[in-house]
C-alpha cells in the first residue's frame, strides 16, 4: 500500500511542477472528447436501437454479417 501511495504523491508533484505539460495534456482532453462523443453522435448511428428485443438484435447482425460476407 505504501508503494502505492508514493507512486501517487509522485505523479501528483509532477503535474504540480509542469507548465507546458497541462497544456497538452488539456490538448489531449479535449481531442478525445471530441474523437469518442461528438464523433460518435453524427457519423455512428446506432442501428440496434431500432431492435426491440435481444433476439430481433441476433437476428439483424447475423442477416448484415451474411449479406456483407456474399459479394
Amino acid at each position: 500500500m505504501k508503494i502505492l501511495l508514493r507512486i501517487w504523491h509522485f505523479y501528483v508533484e509532477g503535474f504540480r511542477s509542469m507548465t507546458l505539460g497541462r497544456t497538452l495534456w488539456l490538448i489531449i482532453l479535449i481531442k478525445l472528447f471530441i474523437m469518442f462523443f461528438v464523433l460518435k453522435l453524427f457519423f455512428f448511428p446506432d442501428f440496434l436501437s431500432n431492435h426491440s428485443s435481444d433476439d430481433s438484435k441476433e437476428e439483424y447482425v447475423s442477416n448484415e454479417l451474411i449479406n456483407r460476407a456474399i459479394p
